[in-house]
């Protein structure tokens, strides 16, 4: 890859600039190539097949010095400009097949680049192209028309039939079915969804025609969002790209100093192109972006969105995790521990008449209602005249009885000569008070919960050397502290707002700590914004704080963060070793070329094979093997 072809960001990275005086020396370099080909081509004493390998290595290397010469005028005087003397001095020498394997060398690495990049590239274009392109708006006639996904307008009514993908984010209003969401959350099982259901673009519909009024356009959907976080992953130069250019742009000088001694102890111009050609590292600077996008690949595999080179060698250098609690280490949606029935009622009984009302909110302990009363193998009747008063309980008509589910306080205003009986059934905790015919009957006790499988979590954690973890929370000291000492957590802060998550962060990062921030919810985004590297959990949406974070979780699964960690670490440092390596080698050919070990055509092949096993060894970060 030459100098002008690379991104912005990467053009003078590390570069020697130029004075306007020295612009005319990549002209010369040019014109001294087509002179130097021209004059060896008409000695008439010449054999012709070595006339026909001039001629090629003039038609095939002039690309190449025009390339690096354009990048030179530009400011910037780097590794390629040795490959350029190389392909020069070959024309002018009379070494055909020397510059030929430069040549090859050149294009080969680039064609090695985008096959990696092509391989990087299979999770961006297999979801591009599983998007859905069309979907089926309702008239209010009843009918329906096809419409370009990318004209979905929220508020719009459409048709999702078995075996299509949801197009926009919204909530079910008509039909009941189970939904494939493993493109989204990485579990196989489906989720069942009706009325009322919140559901995300991505998710395939597996049974009956369901009608959902779409929430946001489609291009905001989560679906797009996940396209658009894979596509641009790979978009930014990362720093350790930018310490490989810099290592090339002072390797270069370190070559033509040899070229100097070379040629002061042996005045043999031979000499001096054989040490040019194995001094020729413009495919090793490819193996630093293939290690890089491979790892980018990998985490992709496990479900994480890494954002950009940068990111992945940020998550590869923390020493500190930074936690936040509600949605990350705990599930996030409070479940029913407790049904409590008063004398003359059953507590299924409770749960049943509760969930008969609540099976059409949209409210999340609505849905935990239902939830556990499937778990308990009870079929919710029918309700009529539901009425849901959002924020505060729903009311409706179950078996020909009044029943009510909601907030002590929405239920007191309801019943008021239910005062004490209602706040007896308050307690302590999160409830929701159930009343049947005006009389309260019952109540149903929420909690939240740690996720499963933390301890291996944090046990994995602390082998990768991560062995401060802490805990920070805009919940009560008290509930913090219970979740803590839960997982295994002795630093837990609670009563937080997002600036004093941010200054904790940054207090971290101040003592020297390298810190990668995990939340899921806009209060996190700040402090993931401020972490050495934030990770979100966007499997209930992301919102801002995926937007914030320089890696996402696509799963409900808090264990991917130490795939991440483990999977930059491993790309990081496969491509320090193919810099290390790849220098090394090039440095004992030139010690080598000097001493006149090979001429230059056996040098450019050995650099060759220097540079493609380089390059194929940061190729194994996009692998699964350890």
């Amino acid at each position: 890859m030459t100098q002008d072809e690379r991104p912005p960001a990467a053009r003078g990275a590390g570069a020697f600039p130029l004075t306007r005086g020295a612009t005319w020396l990549p002209a010369l370099a040019v014109l001294a190539l087509a002179v130097g080909g021209v004059v060896r081509l008409a000695h008439a004493d010449t054999p012709w097949v070595w006339r026909g390998w001039m001629a090629v290595l003039v038609v095939a290397g002039l690309p190449v010095v025009v390339r690096t010469a354009r990048g030179v005028l530009r400011g910037n005087f780097a590794a390629d400009v040795a490959a350029s003397l190389s392909i020069i001095g070959a024309a002018a020498l009379g070494q055909p097949v020397a510059g030929l394997v430069i040549v090859l060398m050149q294009t080969g690495g680039e064609w090695l680049e985008r096959y990696a990049e092509g391989r990087a590239s299979n999770a961006v274009r297999a979801l591009e192209e599983a998007a859905p392109r069309t979907a089926h708006r309702q008239r209010p006639d009843g009918h329906h028309d096809d419409i370009e996904a990318a004209d979905i307008v929220p508020g719009d009514f459409l048709l999702v039939r078995p075996g299509e993908m949801l197009p926009a984010d919204g909530v079910i209003e008509r039909g009941r079915s189970h939904l494939d969401v493993s493109r989204l959350t990485g579990e196989a099982p489906p989720d069942l969804v009706q009325a009322g259901s919140e559901v995300r673009s991505g998710a395939v519909n597996l049974e009956g025609a369901i009608v959902v009024r779409a929430t946001r356009p489609a291009r905001e959907s989560l679906y797009a969002r996940i396209v658009e976080l894979v596509r641009t992953a790979q978009s930014e130069k990362s720093p350790i790209q930018r310490i490989a250019d810099r290592y090339a742009v002072w390797f270069t000088p370190a070559t033509l100093l040899v070229c100097a001694v070379a040629w002061f102890l042996t005045h043999d111009p031979l000499r001096v192109l054989a040490v040019l050609v194995v001094a020729t590292p413009c495919p090793l600077l490819l193996a630093t972006p293939v290690a890089i996008i491979g790892g980018i690949n990998r985490a992709a595999r496990h479900q994480v969105v890494v954002r950009s080179g940068g990111a992945l060698e940020r998550l590869a250098s923390v020493d500190t995790a930074v936690f936040d609690k509600t949605g990350t280490l705990t599930i996030g949606r409070p479940e029913v521990v407790a049904v409590d029935a008063l004398e003359g009622w059953m507590s299924d009984d409770v749960l049943r008449l509760a969930a008969a009302v609540e099976i059409g909110s949209g409210h999340h302990l609505a849905r935990s209602t239902v939830d556990a009363a499937m778990r308990r193998g009870i079929k919710p009747p029918v309700a009529s005249n539901v009425v849901d008063a959002p924020g505060l309980g729903v009311r409706g008509t179950v078996d020909g009885r009044d029943v009510a589910v909601g907030a002590a306080a929405w239920l007191s205003t309801l019943f008021p000569s239910q005062l004490d009986a209602i706040a007896a059934a308050r307690g302590a905790g999160l409830r929701g008070v159930v009343a049947v015919e005006g009389t309260v009957v019952g109540a149903i006790e929420y909690a939240d919960h740690a996720r499963e499988g933390l301890h291996g979590f944090f046990d994995a954690l602390r082998r990768l050397g991560l062995r401060h973890l802490v805990l920070l929370s805009g919940d009560h000291q008290a509930n913090v502290e219970g979740i803590a000492r839960a997982v295994g957590i002795t630093d837990a802060r609670g009563d937080l707002m997002p600036q004093q998550k941010v200054e904790a962060v940054r207090e971290l990062m101040q003592q020297g700590r390298h810190v990668v921030m995990v939340g899921d919810g806009t209060n996190d985004a700040p402090a993931l914004s401020a972490a050495t590297a934030g990770i979100a959990l966007a499997a209930h949406g992301g919102g801002i704080a995926a937007e914030a974070a320089d890696a996402v979780i696509l799963c409900d699964d808090i264990t991917r963060v130490a795939d991440a960690i483990r999977v930059g670490r491993r790309a990081v440092y496969i491509a320090r070793q193919s810099i290390t390596v790849g220098l090394g080698l090039s440095g004992l050919a030139m010690v080598a070329a000097t001493l006149g070990y090979f001429s230059p055509t056996t040098g450019a092949m050995l650099q060759e094979a220097i540079d493609v096993a380089v390059i194929l060894n940061a190729l194994r970060a996009s692998s699964e093997n350890q």
